[in-house]
């Protein structure tokens, strides 16, 4: 049994994982940059450490300081939450072979999900389905590359094998297009990710995001919670998210989970995990796998009743997961809006400060993850989201209504938020519908702000 766990991330989800901890009993170490040292999971976790000054390059992704931080604390685990180190296949292995638990897969699947190409290959081969495209990285043949995209159609989309966070991609509209495409898609990976090997796909015009959530053990039992739907976007980045997605049938949802759930052991995977699709016509198509917890994670808590977290920690004991297929039923719908310290109207600028004036929602159905309290100061050097409303009911309708009334109820003073926006969402009449694309909401901002 694993009786100390490090928590090797900030805000909001170091808190969530501090307090699955606390509930199971086991004691936590919170790490820290200077700027940190007042964060509500660092004041209530057992020991803390100070890991470094304020830039994430020499706190939070610094891994000897973290790992040293384990070794001082005599911690057992290490729990990389979401962002930063979470799905560095380095870090994972250095974690290991020290001698501590790392609370997510295995580095080695680490590596052949977070390569897009090795992903969609590995999902090919287990039957999930993928977005028609090269099947592996582009080379120099400008001919070959030609033919290709001629047999997949137009439009297409090049992208980094590396990519992530909606850097790395090209859309292609014509072929006279489509080889300084692929020459500027390469040379910006490189640069960005350090990768300039790119790929070729067709682009989908006007899909939906959906995600499916998978838990497995990698000893042979995997398990998924359904579908989730964050298609409302900007520029790449989730606003908001649903559980379950508009529309989906039983039927449609229990195929592409299943599917899910074979691939998940397959690749023997551990932990929790996402698969990432685009959702068009009718179809799913296949495009990134995360390796770790979900901002949106709490979704897919609150439709089916399982803890996410508790269950990493289980698996990373080496317990057999003990959830089965037939007993998680998705009942109701849950929405979550991330709440931003920044202001829309202003082309969404960041709005570090201090937090003067704290008032939350409450009421039946109303969960709020977040590590803010009255006198707390954003520090300008991270992620500027600072909590996540996640409202339940019984259909979508009441969730969206309940949603309203929660963010007509928090006051925060002091800095500037997201909020307006997010209930300019819940009253939209397009979003209410249900079922837009991705695409929608970033048409809609200059509407909404």
């Amino acid at each position: 049994m694993i009786e100390k766990i490090l928590i090797a991330n900030r805000g909001e989800v170091a808190l969530r994982v501090l307090r699955a901890c606390k509930e199971m009993g086991i004691k936590t170490v919170a790490v820290h940059s200077t700027a940190d040292a007042n964060l509500k999971h660092v004041l209530l976790a057992d020991e803390s450490v100070c890991i470094g000054p304020p830039s994430s390059t020499d706190s939070y992704l610094n891994i000897p300081a973290i790992i040293a931080a384990a070794e001082i604390t005599d911690a057992e685990a290490i729990h990389p939450g979401y962002g930063f180190l979470s799905e560095n296949a380095d870090f994972a292995e250095r974690v290991e072979e020290s001698g501590f638990a790392f609370i997510g897969p295995k580095a080695e699947t680490i590596r052949i999900m977070g390569d897009k190409v090795s992903a969609i290959r590995a999902m090919k081969a287990s039957g999930v389905p993928t977005v028609p495209g090269s099947g592996g990285p582009l080379g120099a043949d400008d001919a070959e590359n030609h033919r290709m995209a001629k047999e997949i159609g137009y439009p297409l989309i090049i992208k980094a094998s590396g990519g992530g966070g909606g850097r790395g991609m090209r859309v292609v509209h014509t072929e006279a297009n489509l080889i300084k495409a692929i020459q500027l898609t390469k040379s910006e990976a490189g640069n960005f990710f350090g990768n300039p090997e790119v790929y070729m796909e067709k682009f989908l015009e006007n899909p939906r995001h959906i995600e499916v959530q998978v838990l497995a053990d990698g000893q042979g039992n995997a398990v998924h919670l359904g579908e989730r739907d964050c298609s409302m976007q900007r520029r790449h980045q989730k606003v908001v998210e649903e559980a379950p997605a508009f529309g989906i049938t039983e039927a449609q949802r229990n195929e592409i989970g299943e599917a899910c759930v074979k691939a998940c052991i397959a690749i023997n995977y551990r932990g929790a995990g996402t698969f990432e699709f685009l959702y068009e016509n009718g179809r799913f198509y296949f495009i990134e796998m995360n390796t770790r917890l979900q901002v949106e994670h709490c979704v897919s808590e609150m439709v089916t009743g399982v803890d996410l977290v508790k269950e990493q920690i289980k698996v990373a004991m080496g317990i057999p997961l003990k959830l089965k297929q037939q007993n998680i039923k998705v009942t109701g719908h849950a929405i979550e809006c991330r709440v931003n310290a920044e202001n829309p109207a202003k082309n969404f600028m960041p709005s570090p400060g201090t937090i003067e004036h704290l008032h939350l929602p409450g009421g039946l159905g109303v969960r709020w993850d977040s590590h803010i309290y009255s006198g707390y100061s954003v520090p300008p050097h991270y992620d500027s989201m600072i909590g996540k409303l996640i409202c339940f009911g019984s259909d979508r309708q009441t969730a969206i209504q309940r949603m309203n009334c929660a963010l007509g109820e928090i006051i925060i003073k002091g800095i500037d938020t997201n909020i307006h926006l997010q209930r300019e969402i819940m009253n939209d009449g397009g979003f209410c519908e249900g079922g837009r694309n991705i695409h929608y909401l970033e048409e809609r901002l200059e509407h909404l702000v």
